[in-house]
């Protein structure tokens, strides 16, 4: 294993982008005539109580016509559907159903089959921030799109609503998919939507994605775990708690050379961490790299040692989503190599420079 590494390099695929204007044209429909303040999410229904959870219900149906009245004549359209078809059926209709479906790191390429079959059949699609467009252009015509994406310091919707109107779609027979960049059930919320849901008695399929750390290390040709050199891998959020600049993890506990790292969501918190990590016992030589926007046209990444690391991020000015990875097999990516080989090269010229 090498011990040195690129000093100062970003590699990257294409150039940084700015979000398409396109990026929101097909749910523009919700935010027409939304002209009114948000209002405070209403509790969820008790089951044991049918005059609370026909009042719940009504606060819930007041909500979506006040925030998108388009919405609430899609949901009344529903209704009216299954209260047909149950008809003619000579039967009550049941409620529909929820998927939480993982759209990978960003490649729409990475979908599962049964990713895009659920995507196809929807009736309304809820989506996050990092879902991309060609993702969004599987859905069907005939169905919704609704962003309910979240950043650092805003969230177009509060998790409680988002809880809400799966529940309110889903109780009037509706196919709802809740898109999810990476996988819905790694530090994506999935499990707390799931179990709201699944509380309320409604039926939720989880179709799992590929996670960003497989995904981005898979593109990179960085094996999470390799024979000889790391025996584990180990899952972090770089996450703090009420926008801290510490991580939520204890380091010291992540600190093992044979261990490879991976943090979600880490670049604010990445001065606090590295530092940390090197003070609990990870060699300061330890390769690393981040990814910005891994696996799509516009990923960069740069590859560094870990005492190096911050700085190197901070001169290539990565912004969000990036995924660190931090272990000894960082350096068996080919991309190490051509990193390192630039900047010997970059150092040869400059001295060659200096002599003239």
């Amino acid at each position: 294993m090498s011990g040195g590494g690129p000093s100062s390099k970003a590699v990257s695929r294409g150039e940084t982008q700015a979000i398409s204007s396109s990026r929101y044209r097909r749910d523009a429909w919700a935010y027409a005539a939304d002209g009114s303040s948000k209002p405070a999410s209403s509790s969820s229904p008790s089951s044991s109580d049918a005059a609370a959870a026909a009042a719940a219900a009504g606060r819930r149906d007041d909500e979506i016509a006040l925030q998108l009245p388009e919405l609430r004549r899609l949901l009344d359209a529903l209704r009216a559907s299954r209260e047909k078809g149950a008809e003619g059926e000579g039967g009550g209709g049941g409620p529909g159903r929820v998927a939480l479906v993982g759209t990978g790191p960003g490649d729409p390429e990475l979908l599962t089959l049964k990713a895009v079959r659920a995507i196809e059949a929807a009736d309304l699609v809820l989506y996050d921030r990092l879902v991309s467009n060609d993702v969004l252009d599987l859905v069907g015509e005939g169905a919704r799109l609704l962003y309910v994406g979240k950043t650092a310091g805003y969230h177009s919707r509060t998790q409680e609503e988002i809880h809400e109107l799966l529940l309110s779609f889903a109780e009037a027979g509706a196919n709802v998919v809740r898109l999810k960049g990476g996988d819905p059930l790694v530090f994506g919320r999935g499990g707390e939507e799931m179990d709201f849901l699944q509380q309320q008695g409604i039926r939720v399929e989880v179709i799992p994605g590929i996670t960003s750390a497989s995904g981005i290390a898979a593109e990179l040709g960085i094996p999470l775990t390799h024979r000889g050199v790391a025996t584990s891998v180990r899952f972090l959020t770089g996450h703090s708690r009420n926008g801290g600049t510490d991580p939520l993890y204890v380091a010291g506990n992540a600190a093992d050379p044979d261990t490879t790292l991976v943090v979600y969501m880490g670049l604010s918190t990445l001065p606090s961490l590295a530092p940390k990590l090197m003070k609990h016992g990870l060699p300061p030589d330890t390769p690393a790299v981040a990814v910005e926007r891994g696996t799509t046209p516009q990923q960069r990444m740069v590859f560094s040692l870990l005492k190096d690391l911050v700085d190197e991020v901070k001169s290539a000015d990565l912004v969000s989503p990036t995924l660190i990875i931090i272990g000894k097999v960082v350096a068996l990516s080919p991309f190490w190599v051509e990193s390192s080989e630039h900047d010997a090269l970059k150092i040869e010229r400059s001295y060659a420079s200096e002599a003239r």
